[in-house]
């Protein structure tokens, strides 16, 4: 009630000093309770340092000495191992496909052919290249099949990649013929040039 009435006098005689004393003096309070928390949670902040700093010395003290006391020192120098530490599961030597194939990868990326009959060439050896990566998933089959400590499951899958990459030699030997006859034209022009090649490149093609 006060503060309604010191209000009501404090617009009219244009008095900013007696408007709205309670919310006024409710900001004070509040600003002296949040300096007042400020100064405790600092005075706490500096006691718990105090007490880490001199804990931490205590401890420091305390091994210190520890050490020095119970280590029994060597009576002579003892010589470091010189045996290389072989972490397990790390594969020292042995059979990197990944390896070989990642450079076929490469190859292939960086392969800049002279002319076409390089590629047919390519093209034409493919059956043989894809029967090599067929015949390591079947040696990799009989060998974990016989020698390797694994089970028939895991031989039976290197069986299955087998015959897998056969299906692919079957049709890699379909690409030869496919390409000479797409390119017949072109392919007798090299290999049975009319009055020989200089003449052949008569036709500018």
């Amino acid at each position: 009630m006060l503060g309604v009435v010191s209000t009501w006098i404090g617009r009219k005689f244009g008095i900013p000093a007696l408007i709205h004393p309670g919310r006024r003096l409710f900001r004070r309070m509040v600003q002296a309770a949040g300096e007042e928390r400020a100064d405790r949670d600092e005075a706490t902040r500096k006691s718990l340092r105090e007490q880490e700093a001199a804990a931490d010395a205590e401890a420091k003290q305390d091994g210190t000495q520890g050490i020095a006391d119970s280590v029994a020192r060597p009576a002579v120098t003892v010589p470091t191992s010189t045996v290389p530490e072989v972490s397990e599961g790390e594969n020292v030597s042995g059979f990197r496909f990944e390896e070989v194939a990642s450079e076929m990868e490469q190859a292939a990326n960086q392969y800049d052919p002279e002319d076409a009959m390089e590629i047919l060439a390519m093209v034409e050896g493919l059956p043989a290249a894809l029967t090599c990566v067929a015949n390591v998933m079947k040696i990799l089959a009989e060998r974990s099949d016989s020698e390797f400590p694994l089970e028939k499951e895991v031989a039976d899958g290197f069986n299955d990649i087998f015959g897998a990459v056969m299906s692919a030699v079957a049709v890699a030997e379909d690409m030869g013929p496919l390409f000479r006859q797409a390119h017949e034209q072109d392919i007798a022009r090299h290999e049975d040039p009319r009055n020989g090649p200089e003449a052949e490149k008569g036709w500018n093609v």
